[in-house]
């Protein structure tokens, strides 16, 4: 299914609620038909929550003084990992700021280790690394890389993402490219929302993961830390009148739904950030509109406390016993499976 970004405009600015329900039941059929009933947990394991960049919304920016900051030693994520074994996971996660604490070397021995010790598939969301990163963690057994492009408005993502200091930054659409050529997955996303974005800006958004054709695609709210220029309200980029997309529930929901419709085969969260939005039926509602992913949190908690990247985030008390049993019985309650293995892409002929 090819959707024009004509298409994708109108759903994004549709109100009526039986119209939207049909556009959710449509997301649920081609998620049923593309990638099934069963819900692959992924192990997060937030691996350090030092950051380089000074993003505008982020609480994990460099120059917020009040982060305590920490990076886990290879051990404690090792023992993560095991966890995630003894849970059935087939995949980890290694997420973290902009950190060049975390060396080419350190990370690669890392990924043998857990190659070696595991059968887990190993994804990295490390933000903007050198190519010679990228090729040492794939040639050590790394299958899979998360690097969300947040917008594809260039003068609004240099406001919300400014370029590093000393060093330039990385044209994140050609590294999304070069990922794919090392023979990574490649998984992307955008936030929904963001102070200056438009309803045809969000809609090209879209329409770029189709022509990408990403693996995982993730969306969630924006929601900015209140100690950031933009969480502040110091820094606010207007979108002309009428023309702002809301980094709201419903909004969120169409954005995964027509993000199942553009890409059928992607794997694609229902994200902590809807459960902070709401947490009683947020994460349910994402995987009843076109979601087949969570993402069970296995940082310990002594970490997970401190990796803020926005306020208030969901189950951030929970230990990985508590969240692992609650994702688990989440899945259960709408009538869907847990899924097995690694849970990478399955590519096929387009059925749609």
């Amino acid at each position: 299914m090819h959707l024009s970004k004509e298409e994708i405009l109108y759903w994004l600015k549709e109100d009526d609620t039986g119209r939207l329900e049909a556009l959710y039941e449509e997301a649920d059929r081609v998620r049923r038909e593309n990638v099934g009933d069963a819900v692959h947990l992924r192990g997060l394991i937030e691996i350090s929550n030092i950051c380089s960049r000074e993003c505008g919304y982020c609480g994990l920016r460099a120059d917020n003084q009040g982060v305590e900051r920490y990076r886990m030693s290879q051990e404690e994520i090792l023992q993560c990992a095991r966890q995630a074994v003894d849970y059935g996971y087939g995949t980890v996660v290694m997420q973290s700021g902009e950190d060049y604490g975390i060396t080419r070397e350190w990370m690669s021995d890392l990924i043998r280790a857990i190659k070696t010790e595991t059968p887990l598939a190993v994804t990295l969301s490390l933000g903007e690394r050198p190519d010679e990163d990228l090729v040492a963690w794939r040639e050590a057994g790394a299958d899979r890389y998360l690097l969300r492009f947040e917008t594809s408005d260039p003068q609004l993502y240099c406001i919300i993402h400014p370029a590093p200091k000393g060093r330039p930054g990385r044209d994140r659409i050609a590294m999304l490219r070069r990922l794919r050529e090392l023979g990574y997955e490649v998984g992307s996303g955008v936030m929904v929302g963001i102070p200056g974005q438009t309803y045809a800006s969000l809609a090209h958004d879209i329409a770029l993961f189709q022509e990408l054709d990403l693996d995982m695609v993730g969306v969630g709210p924006y929601i900015a830390h209140p100690s950031t220029p933009l969480g502040s309200r110091a820094v606010l980029p207007l979108a002309p009148e009428g023309e702002q997309a809301p980094n709201s529930e419903e909004m969120t929901y169409k954005v995964v739904a027509l993000t199942r419709l553009a890409c059928p085969q992607a794997n694609i969260p229902s994200t902590t950030a809807l459960a902070t939005l709401n947490l009683a039926q947020g994460r349910e509602l994402g995987l009843q509109r076109g979601a087949n992913i969570v993402m069970p949190n296995l940082t310990p908690p002594q970490y997970r406390v401190l990796y803020e990247i926005y306020p208030a985030k969901a189950c951030i008390q929970e230990d990985a016993v508590a969240c692992h049993t609650c994702m688990k019985a989440r899945i259960r309650s709408i009538g869907r499976t847990v899924g097995v293995g690694s849970g990478g892409r399955k590519r096929h002929a387009e059925n749609t």
